[in-house]
């Protein structure tokens, strides 16, 4: 459509020009008409001559980006410049103080002598690498889990059971509430004294355990937490995946003698790929912005010992001690992470032309 868009053009300009020569009595206008009724290319006229540059720069640009790329860019270059300027360049500014000792508010950093002091010092800071562990038993706990639930809750509500659109309302309620909802909602079922949680153990002869502060299970209360707020998304997605599967790949199961759970194991899992990854990849970015959750849990910048995670240790280290390089530099390591978690995802749907 272009092509036919550019050729238009160029026969109304070479229609203009000619018309231009023949009323100035120029005789090479009317020699530039074929007596076959054709018309002469202008190339043709004048052999010798080239696109200019910026005419070769802008067919390169047409024809890698498209040929509509520099007629829109009057509407995705001013948020693209401003994207540029708040988000990457904050970023690039970050890493900048990183790279120095800049702490407290004494005096400006110093850019003049950068080096990478302050991730030497986080790679010997024991907080840190307990830090680092934390944040990495979260992501995958955290994840497995909530996508297995998330499934599970799917395929029941799936094989159509009685109040289907309650029981999915029930299950998506907890995601629209936020950080801070869910910490006060969590910390009062994991009260020592009066919490649903240690009477319900005590039905059973168990407890009272202290689920927030003991170090070895608290990093799970945590994540169980976690898991009862995000685990209607996992569902929503999964639905939607199971949903789009089209009835023969179940007949056929059924034909071949499969059983319900080996043709949902074989047959409508693998199904559930792309499902899978994008759903992933949104939970573990909810993992990194746990900090909203423990800092409501506690009412503070330092967690319960066994749940100090990269987030909570950065903005205890910028805003509580006043090290401005060190939290830079683990924010840093944060965003590093960040672009692990989506840099392979990005990939992968570009991959598949989703993007």
């Amino acid at each position: 459509m272009s092509n036919f868009y550019q050729r238009v053009r160029r026969a109304i300009n070479l229609s203009a020009s000619d018309d231009q020569r023949v009323g100035d009595g120029d005789e090479g206008g009317r020699d530039a008409v074929r007596t076959d009724g054709g018309v002469v290319s202008e190339d043709s006229r004048n052999p010798g001559s080239e696109p200019g540059v910026l005419d070769r720069l802008a067919a390169g640009i047409d024809g890698r980006l498209g040929s509509d790329f520099l007629e829109s860019s009057i509407f995705w270059i001013p948020p693209f410049l401003l994207m540029g300027l708040f988000v990457y360049g904050a970023v690039i500014w970050n890493f900048l103080i990183s790279l120095t000792d800049y702490q407290r508010f004494a005096n400006a950093p110093d850019y003049s002598n950068l080096d990478f002091e302050m991730y030497t010092r986080a790679l010997a800071d024991s907080g840190f690498i307990d830090a680092a562990v934390n944040t990495f038993i979260l992501l995958v706990a955290f994840t497995a889990g909530t996508l297995a639930v998330g499934l599970i809750l799917a395929i029941l509500i799936d094989r159509g059971i009685r109040f289907e659109n309650s029981f999915r309302t029930i299950y998506l309620l907890p995601m629209s509430l936020s950080f801070v909802v869910t910490a006060q909602f969590w910390l009062w079922i994991y009260n020592f004294n009066n919490g649903i949680a240690n009477r319900v153990i005590g039905v059973f002869g168990l407890g009272p355990i202290s689920w927030l502060g003991d170090q070895n299970i608290v990093l799970w209360a945590v994540i169980f937490a976690l898991m009862w707020q995000f685990s209607g998304y996992a569902m929503v997605v999964y639905l939607a995946g199971l949903r789009a599967i089209p009835d023969e790949h179940y007949e056929a199961a059924k034909v071949d003698g499969a059983s319900t759970l080996k043709m949902y194991w074989r047959v409508i899992i693998p199904q559930l790929k792309g499902a899978t990854i994008s759903a992933a990849v949104v939970l573990m970015v909810f993992g990194m912005k746990a900090f909203d959750f423990l800092y409501s849990l506690v009412g503070g910048y330092r967690p319960p010992n066994g749940a100090d995670i990269l987030a909570t240790k950065m903005v205890r280290e910028a805003y509580a001690n006043l090290n401005w390089a060190y939290g830079a530099a683990i924010a840093i390591v944060l965003f590093a992470m960040a672009l692990g978690v989506i840099g392979p995802y990005l990939v992968y749907e570009y991959r598949r032309n989703n993007l």
